[in-house]
């Protein structure tokens, strides 16, 4: 398959990415919140069993993982890679190793984990990933995000998702604006607009192919302590109206965060935007928590009741399934729920 290829099969109509790509400290709050020791062995058992449900064959395009799991061979017979691609699906693996303070400007991040990527991506290609991720993150304040901030993620994205197109993967490219703070959705509109000119810029300058890349970006909301609340009509429009603006016609695909948003929250809003989606784009989701919540509060009350478990993500699955084609409707959240 070609990079292009892969980009639209991870983001194919009614499928999108299902990103279980925590790190071990980020899976030990989710399993602190239902009680669950955070093990090895209870995080291959949570995660295994997300990937060989019914939703993954139907909903799902592709897997973002953690370096961890890319690497465990589950308790079924195949490794994780090999079972994610059994019920065809494509593994991935995130690459990036977290945000750490950024030099020079105060309380902002940068992205690292460049130093010896190219020989890491050549390691998880045999392991079988064919796309990665990394992530930027961006704070929105009356100071943030500082052009330092701006142009510095941005210089590190391309050349991320320079060498995963070397090394023959697709590269999701994360530039997520937070959405903490009081800010209202036009602030959010423009610093969006303002991240997303700049990561095309410096994508240009490294030689990316676009058509080989997935955009992985925030929808256009207000902050989660603003006053005045969105409604998703409006969240719809003003996101699609930003990427329209923003993003090159050559990226095949654009696939969400759910960026703290609630499971019905992040398949409402998807919904939403492509009801109206009259780009080029393959718009769809790659939600962390807006897959796996209700899974994981089944997963707390009984480990082994791989039935509950499955059946809380095959409904979120399908429902965001649904969203990526316009489809969904509360109704439907209650029918297939029931």
């Amino acid at each position: 398959m070609t990079l292009n290829e892969i980009a639209k099969r991870m983001c194919a109509k009614g499928k999108g990415i299902l990103a279980a790509d925590e790190s071990t400290g980020t899976i030990a709050k989710r399993f602190k919140s239902i009680n669950v020791e955070n093990l090895e062995k209870n995080r291959l058992n949570f995660r295994q069993t997300l990937f060989n449900s019914s939703a993954m064959k139907d909903y799902i395009g592709g897997v973002i993982l953690f370096d961890e799991t890319i690497k465990q061979k589950t308790t079924l017979g195949p490794t994780v890679p090999e079972l994610i691609s059994k019920h065809g699906a494509i593994p991935g693996i995130k690459v990036d190793k977290g945000a750490k303070p950024l030099a020079g400007s105060i309380d902002e991040t940068i992205t690292e984990g460049l130093d010896g990527l190219r020989e890491r991506l050549k390691e998880y290609f045999d392991l079988g990933a064919r796309f990665t991720k990394w992530r930027a993150v961006y704070k929105i304040n009356d100071n943030f995000p500082s052009i330092q901030s701006i142009k510095s993620n941005a210089h590190a994205l391309a050349r991320y998702a320079s060498l995963v197109q070397e090394a023959n993967m697709v590269p999701i490219v994360e530039p997520e604006v937070l959405m903490n703070g009081s800010h209202g959705i036009e602030k959010c509109y423009q610093v969006t607009t303002d991240v997303l000119n700049e990561c095309y810029n410096e994508l240009e300058i490294h030689k990316v192919d676009l058509q080989g890349t997935v955009l992985k970006p925030n929808m256009i909301i207000p902050g989660s302590e603003c006053k005045d609340k969105s409604s998703s009509v409006e969240i719809a429009k003003k996101t699609l109206d930003c990427l329209k603006k923003n993003v090159p016609s050559g990226v095949p695909g654009i696939a969400f965060l759910s960026g703290g948003q609630s499971e019905i929250e992040s398949s409402k809003n998807l919904n939403e935007i492509n009801k109206i989606n009259d780009s080029n784009f393959l718009i769809t989701f790659s939600y962390g928590r807006g897959l796996q919540a209700s899974a994981l509060k089944e997963f707390g009350k009984k480990q082994d009741n791989i039935e509950n478990i499955q059946k809380a993500f095959n409904h979120r699955a399908k429902m965001n399934g649904l969203s990526s084609k316009g489809e969904w409707s509360e109704d439907l959240e209650k029918i297939s729920a029931a």
